[in-house]
Parts: C-alpha cells; structure tokens; sequence
C-alpha cells in the first residue's frame, strides 16, 4: 500500500480527467482539482475557525474555515468530509449538509504556492470534543459567525482567501458583511 496521497483532476467544466499526487498540486503551476471546505458549527451557534499549522505547504499560520481537504479518487466527498474532520481536529460531525455547491478559485499565496481547485463547501455540526493534530492546526477558536463576518470585511488579509471568497455566498456571514457594505 503506498503512503502517497492522490487527489482528483478536473477539467474546466469540473469533470474528472486524472488523478495525481496531492504534493504535485500546490505549487506555482497548480492543475485545477477536487477539495472541499468545511464550516463547523457548535450548538451554541458559535462557528470553528482554525488558524493553519505554521509548516503547510500553502497560507501557513493563516485564520480559515474549520477545515478542508481533498476526496481520494473515488471517495464520495462528504465521506473525505468526516474522515479529515477526524484528522485534523479529532472531531466526529453530524448535521453535514452541502452549502455551496459550485464553489471555486484560484489564489496565490506570499510564497508563490497556487491552490485552484473546485471546493464544494459544507456546513457540520461538532458531535464531539476537538483534539487538534498539530502537523495541520496551530490552533483553533469557537467564534460568533457575525464576529468572524465583522473580522473579514475588516481584515480580509488576515485569513485565508477561500474563506474571504466563501463568507459573502454563505448566509450565516451575510449579517455583518451586510452591514459593513452599507
């Protein structure tokens, strides 16, 4: 069994064309491929932001959504869901519902590093405790989404672009980014 992780190619139309290994599509020619995105929520209504482990390849020590990752060729996406959930923040999820289908972009990192991809967003509910993997997150904050919504009108430099690009198509972030266009 090979220790090396693949993701899915896509082409510009979002279809599968390929796959390759996951080190090979977060340089500075990145091939457009399949991630996701995911927004955690508590029952208190307080949304998880993560700020990235200071050693990623790509926006390290950067604020962003609670976690994302990649499908492995033929995994179901919300199956990749809870399985980083898992990794990356010890966290078991339930209420997992596919928010923004159709998400994707294209960004440049300080370094030179580009993520593009097609980046179904979902949102989660926390059905357990966090025990953080530090090899992905440095650290992590349950915040008020209107607060978080405040913080990326304000400081959009201080997060992750993927989360800047998601907020204003995502509901519980209209509020506050309502406010600030006023």
């Amino acid at each position: 069994m090979s220790d090396i992780e693949y993701v899915v190619l896509l082409d510009d139309l979002g279809r599968e064309v390929g796959t390759a290994p996951k080190s090979s599509v977060h340089g500075t020619d990145t091939a457009l491929h399949l991630a996701f995105s995911c927004h955690v929520f508590n029952d208190e209504g307080d949304v998880l932001v993560t700020r990235r482990a200071l050693d990623k390849t790509a926006w390290p020590g950067v604020w962003t959504n609670s976690f994302c990752g990649h499908p492995t060729p033929a995994e179901p996406v919300v199956d990749a869901v809870h399985r980083r959930a898992g990794y990356e923040l010890g966290l078991t999820l339930r209420d997992v519902e596919l928010a923004l289908p159709l998400f994707r972009y294209r960004a440049t990192d300080a370094s030179g590093i580009v993520e593009h991809e097609i980046c179904p967003v979902y949102t989660a509910r926390a059905a357990s405790g966090l025990e953080l993997n530090p090899r992905e997150v440095a650290e992590a904050r349950w915040v008020d989404p209107a607060d978080l919504g405040a913080s990326l009108g304000t400081t959009p430099w201080a997060f992750s672009p993927w989360l800047v690009l998601q907020a204003p198509q995502l509901e519980l972030f209209r509020p506050a980014l309502d406010r600030q266009a006023s």
